[in-house]
């Protein structure tokens, strides 16, 4: 190793001295053996390394281990390289696509040829990347010229990697060995396949090469791994739980939403109980919506070309999403309407505007559609027609930070009202290294970032900073909100705009007579309606808030007698903005109980010869049990408090 030095800043802010050329294993030895166990890889300057790198000069440094993010995603990148070597074992000839990491494990793409591949075979993958792992291979780096990776993967016979090495620049090519295996690869990797303990392949799907339709299917097998066995058995645990949570199989036993193959793929089709959550959902922002300030606008479902090729976003997505429509007048098309900001500044432009009329602030609840794939289509999560609660806000440049701040608020407001109280704010900016992906002027693009950046460290909120995740039209504020099961999503979002008022020519006269332009601020704190049902079906397991529930109660008459009063009390109680329904089926009170447990009802009242005599109800709680006997207007005032307990995000107890 040389004599020179280098100088290492640590997270704690201090600062080592090492011989130039030390790598991460190397630093983490000279703080202790135990530490340096542990080393998954390394952060030099911001970027993640193999802890087996040579660093050569000085720079901020950061130890990864599977505690940090960046340590599991190369954990599990070196996983996909094992589990690719295990293939190549197994079955000679395979060609292999792309393998990376993704937020909870990893994937390959892989052709089987004619081989016919089925899920009875995964169980030897995965013992052959356990004995593969206990070999305890070193991961190895080594940079290459284009014409020796071409001539590698030419002798290999694969093409799928020489496909995408011609999209690579030479003197930019490196590969990763382990063992008998090679790949394409920038890295970074962990020290050796040794760290690997347990490993499970959960699922096998069908994916195009590279994304496009037109290209073969590959197989795409996604997998997972831990350094311990135990990990692995508590995390198929909560997948087993997860299956039970399964918006899609909940929403079905619910009665909430359908889909149709005669309507279309990734067309959801509410039925009437999950049209009253929808409604309920709705009413709930409009009328938060109208206390900030905001006014509702409708705008219609299509737009002409036009209107997008002005905003960017056909230029951005046009090739990708539904194609033109086309009418009788020769060169008129429209598209639908794939996002609502564009209509908004139409709205904008419709009068002149004084800087003492802003801020405007436009809320709608807009369908829009986008195209996806079939194969990326999942229940709510990922569908073609959507509706967002949408909102832009139109202010001067000094009412920017104000309006973001209030913006968060309302976000703070809806997460406490539907029970999400663990989250955290991710600052979305630019990639420096790509800047042909965004529009804009760079000093536009920095007050915007700057504004986020700010009003986020005012309010206190917990946050990350990930570049490359902004819109191509300005930065934003996500919040990732994580459910009952642990798992993150990513919510409400505010996104701070020059570029739409410049694009669409959007003005103001100022308090000195001249014309100057807003700042355009975006906010959707469901985000799409369909995806936030789809959250919270699943962080709730189906149990709402009581008052989202689209069945509130259910009234059980103990027999055929009781009926008439059954449906009187459902009278009082819907003239009191309380739903429900009585169950007049001929089945046994037990019956009925477990009926509306299973349903997920919040209260049952029972009615029988007692209650039909003195006018009241018997009450239970859904999962708890008997409550009570209650007159009609003391439940009524019973529900009201439990109802304010619920909006407030409140304990129900």
């Amino acid at each position: 190793m040389s004599n020179e030095k280098i100088k290492l800043t640590l997270p704690d802010g201090s600062v080592r001295e090492y011989d130039k050329g030390v790598t991460g294993l190397d630093v983490a030895m000279s703080i202790s053996e135990g530490l340096a166990r542990n080393v998954l890889a390394a952060k030099f300057n911001g970027n993640v390394i193999d802890a087996f790198r040579a660093i050569t000069e000085d720079g901020t440094f950061q130890l990864l281990t599977w505690n940090d993010k960046e340590g599991k995603s190369t954990f599990w990148h070196s996983s996909a390289h094992l589990m690719a070597e295990a293939l190549e074992a197994l079955y000679p000839g395979v060609k292999l696509g792309i393998g990376p990491p993704i937020e909870n494990g990893f994937y390959y793409d892989v052709d089987f040829g004619d081989r016919e591949f089925t899920a009875a075979e995964l169980p030897k993958i995965e013992e052959k990347m356990l004995e593969l792992a206990r070999q305890k291979n070193a991961f190895s780096r080594r940079d290459i010229s284009k014409k020796e990776a071409v001539a590698y993967f030419e002798k290999k016979g694969d093409p799928y990697k020489l496909e995408l090495i011609a999209d690579l620049a030479d003197g930019t090519i490196s590969f990763y060995e382990q063992g008998n295996f090679t790949d394409l690869c920038r890295g970074p990797h962990i020290p050796n396949t040794g760290f690997i303990k347990a490993t499970k392949i959960l699922n096998i799907a069908g994916a195009y090469w590279r994304g496009n339709e037109k290209n073969k299917q590959l197989t795409r097998l996604y997998g997972i791994t831990f350094p311990k066995q135990g990990e692995l058995k508590e995390y198929l645990e909560l997948l087993e739980e997860a299956k039970k949570r399964d918006h899609r199989k909940i929403g079905k036993e619910l009665e909430l939403f359908t889909f149709s193959e005669k309507v279309g793929k990734g067309l959801p089709l509410w039925l009437p109980k999950g049209a009253i959550l929808r409604e309920r959902l709705e009413n709930f922002m409009r009328k938060a919506q109208v206390k900030a300030g905001y006014d509702q606008v409708v705008s219609p479902h299509i737009g002409s070309k036009e209107l997008y090729v002005t905003s960017g976003h056909y230029e951005k997505y046009g090739k990708d999403s539904f194609q033109p429509i086309n009418t009788p007048e020769e060169g008129e098309e429209f598209l639908l309407k794939p996002m609502n900001c564009p209509h908004h500044c139409e709205m904008y432009k419709s009068k002149p505007r004084s800087y003492k009329d802003l801020p405007v602030r436009y809320a709608e609840f807009g369908t829009v559609y986008r195209y996806e794939q079939s194969g990326e289509l999942h229940g709510l999560t990922r569908v073609r027609g959507f509706t967002q609660d949408d909102a832009h806000i139109f202010c001067r440049p000094d009412q920017v930070k104000e309006e973001f701040a209030k913006v968060i608020d309302l976000v703070l407001y809806v997460f406490k009202s539907l029970g999400f109280s663990d989250y955290n704010a991710q600052v979305s900016l630019r990639d420096p290294e790509t800047p042909e992906k965004y529009i804009g002027t760079e000093e536009n693009w920095v007050i915007a970032e700057n504004a986020i950046i700010e009003v986020a460290a005012a309010k206190g909120l917990k946050t990350t900073v990930e570049l490359g995740e902004a819109a191509f039209y300005g930065p934003k504020l996500d919040f990732m909100v994580k459910d009952a099961l642990g798992r993150n999503w990513q919510l409400g979002t505010i996104q701070v705009d020059y570029t739409l008022p410049e694009r669409f020519e959007l003005e103001y006269v100022g308090a000195d007579n001249q014309k100057h332009r807003p700042v355009m601020i975006h906010r959707a704190p469901f985000g799409s309606m369909e995806r936030f049902v789809a959250i919270l079906i699943e962080s709730t397991a189906g149990e709402f808030p009581l008052w989202l529930s689209p069945e509130q109660i259910a009234i059980l008459p103990i027999s055929e007698k009781f009926h008439d009063y059954a449906n009187q009390v459902r009278l009082m109680l819907q003239e009191n903005d309380i739903r429900g329904n009585v169950d007049e089926r001929d089945e046994k009170i037990g019956r009925k109980i477990r009926d509306a447990e299973i349903k997920k009802i919040p209260f049952m009242l029972i009615v029988g010869e007692k209650e039909a005599e003195s006018k009241t109800i018997a009450l239970r709680e859904h999962g708890k049990g008997d409550i009570g006997t209650f007159s009609g207007s003391e439940f009524v005032d019973y529900f009201g408090k439990r109802i304010k307990m619920s909006l407030a995000g409140e304990k129900e107890a």
